[in-house]
């Protein structure tokens, strides 16, 4: 935290236009804003290589090390991603710089660089596509809005295309529908082409495809962190409890972020998980298991590129049909769930073995147990391509009155839940988290309404932002969720949020520190964890004594 100072400062400026054409200099890049380049190790690896990769280079150093032709690769690729994606060409072309988006990005709000507005950071890109792609570019130049690339234009680009975190918060109130999160997205794919990676991003990225998960674990050290959950959950509950782990004929393969083998708050998440899989399966007979091989929900590939988020996610369909499982539940985190609900059936084939094709022309869990009968996956806002989110499934086990829950396990936390930008905006996943928090606690409190559901403002992490090297900006650009947090602890007297993100649990114990409010950051599946009665092992409500964090559920114990 040292490196954030104690009072940030925002300075708008509002340059005129030609202004705004001059790119920025080496001399303009500072420090705690500008991501690190990734090195040789994660980028030219036996399991990750891009181009020129070879080369180590360093972000405040004059010399990026370019290829020689590099500016005859950048229009190749920009001239490839115009021809092969029409959502790019078009948001190239009809955006009128109405800024709508501008005050919408926490980025800018925390910054005051208008460079960080929604569409200047497009502005950055489009100038280019104007210069050598449009016949007005090419005659008026400038006049048009339209500039030639050299290596300040490419260093620009680098610097503020990643200073945004894909939330897509911008595009919900664009009134043409441009989303400049996938315009930021194929343009850092071009800078790719070049040898420029972001580190952070490229160390998970390697990480994955070496061992599954962004966290490098290999098999031994997953199976024994899992094994940890189950230790600790016998202190609290009383109970031996079980898991599988590549079990093939498994009902279900559940696939979680790697943070929630070992990270905190994520690690409370984690033995929610575990106490309500062993309860579906001594009650009902569902049988759930992990994977070593598949051991990472989230990609950090879609913060990268098409290719990347393609080599990670491939890994799952692959073992959802080596282990012949029906479906798959997935945990929580935040991007895990646009790649899974929007990319991974367009990159990937789905699984094509027996029990999943008979599953899925009928799944209805009355397929597995009869007393499940009646809850069917292909309603569920999760249910396409054979993912289930884990919210979603517990929401329909409550409605269906499936499980027990004592929500008086709670009344020690008042809560307020945070939209993770890819649940909320990239899956419509919006009332369920509700639901199921309004089932397992007694004291829930909402945030403004501007600021949540659709409309919520991003942790500031995502996107491959949360590197540390970022600190500065992360924390600006998480003001707006700090003022909403802020205000219903205030009001209400809220003492935890709670998120289902991976990233967002990551940044908010940072954020909340250096905000200056008093309160807890945890996961939905926890609360679900602390509330839910183990009726199949014999457990009654008033049994448990603490919660999944050791704390007293009770005052007087």
């Amino acid at each position: 935290m040292s490196e954030v100072p104690e009072e940030l400062k925002i300075k708008q400026k509002f340059p005129n236009w030609y202004d705004w054409l001059k790119p920025i200099k080496q001399k303009d890049l500072k420090h705690g804003f500008a991501s690190y380049i990734a090195l040789p190790k994660q980028v030219d690896s036996e399991f990750f290589k891009m181009p020129f990769g070879d080369v180590e280079r360093d972000v405040f150093s004059e010399d990026w090390k370019l290829p020689e032709n590099w500016k005859e690769i950048i229009l190749d690729a920009f001239k490839e991603t115009l021809e092969k994606n029409r959502a790019f060409k078009v948001f190239m072309d009809i955006c009128v710089r109405c800024g709508a988006c501008a005050d919408k990005c926490h980025y800018y709000i925390g910054t005051g660089d208008p460079k960080n507005m929604p569409v200047m950071r497009a502005e950055t890109v489009r100038s280019v596509y104007r210069y050598y792609f449009t016949i007005g570019g090419k005659l008026f130049g400038k006049w048009a809005g339209a500039r030639p690339l050299d290596e300040n234009v490419i260093k620009e680009w680098y610097y503020y295309l990643y200073q945004c975190s894909l939330c897509r918060r911008c595009s919900l109130f664009c009134p043409y529908g441009i989303d400049t999160a996938e315009v930021v997205w194929w343009a850092r794919r071009m800078l790719s082409r070049i040898g420029l990676n972001q580190r952070f991003m490229c160390i998970s990225i390697e990480a994955s495809a070496r061992t599954g998960n962004h966290l490098g674990l290999y098999a031994g050290g997953m199976a024994g962190s899992i094994e940890q959950g189950l230790s600790e959950l016998k202190d609290i509950t009383g109970f031996d409890l079980h898991t599988y782990i590549n079990k093939p004929g498994a009902d279900v393969l559940f696939v979680a972020p790697s943070a929630d083998y070992f990270a905190t708050p994520h690690w409370y998440v984690m033995l929610g998980y575990l106490l309500l899989f062993n309860e579906l399966e001594e009650r009902y007979g569902l049988t759930v298991t992990w994977s070593t091989y598949a051991s990472e929900g989230g990609n950090f590939g879609t913060f990268h590129s098409y290719e990347a988020a393609q080599l990670l996610n491939s890994k799952i369909y692959k073992e959802a049909e080596r282990l012949g499982v029906k479906f798959i539940i997935g945990g929580e985190c935040g991007h895990m769930w646009r790649d899974k609900h929007q990319f991974i059936n367009t990159m990937n084939n789905p699984p094509k073995h027996a029990e999943w094709r008979k599953f899925w022309d009928d799944p209805d869990l009355g397929q597995i147990s009869e007393k499940l009968k009646g809850i069917n996956l292909g309603e569920f806002i999760s249910g396409e391509h054979g993912w289930i989110h884990i919210l979603e499934l517990v929401a329909a086990l409550i409605k269906h009155k499936k499980i027990d829950i004592d929500p008086s396990r709670n009344d020690h936390w008042k809560a307020t839940y945070h939209d993770p930008c890819n649940v909320a905006r990239g899956m419509g996943m919006l009332e369920e988290p509700r639901y199921v928090l309004r089932n397992v606690m007694n004291y829930f409190y909402d945030m403004p309404e501007h600021c949540i559901r659709e409309k919520t403002y991003c942790c500031a992490a995502g996107g491959g932002m949360l590197a540390e090297e970022l600190m500065e900006l992360r924390m600006r650009g998480v003001m707006p969720r700090m003022m909403a947090l802020r205000y219903v602890v205030k009001k209400y007297g809220v003492n935890i949020m709670l998120t289902p993100c991976a990233i967002d649990k990551a940044q908010f114990p940072v954020a909340v520190e250096y905000w200056k409010i008093p309160v807890e950051i945890g996961g939905p599946m926890e609360m679900v964890g602390n509330a839910l009665v183990l009726t199949a092992f014999g457990e009654k409500p008033e049994d448990r004594k603490y919660d999944l964090r050791g704390t007293p559920i009770r005052e007087e114990e």
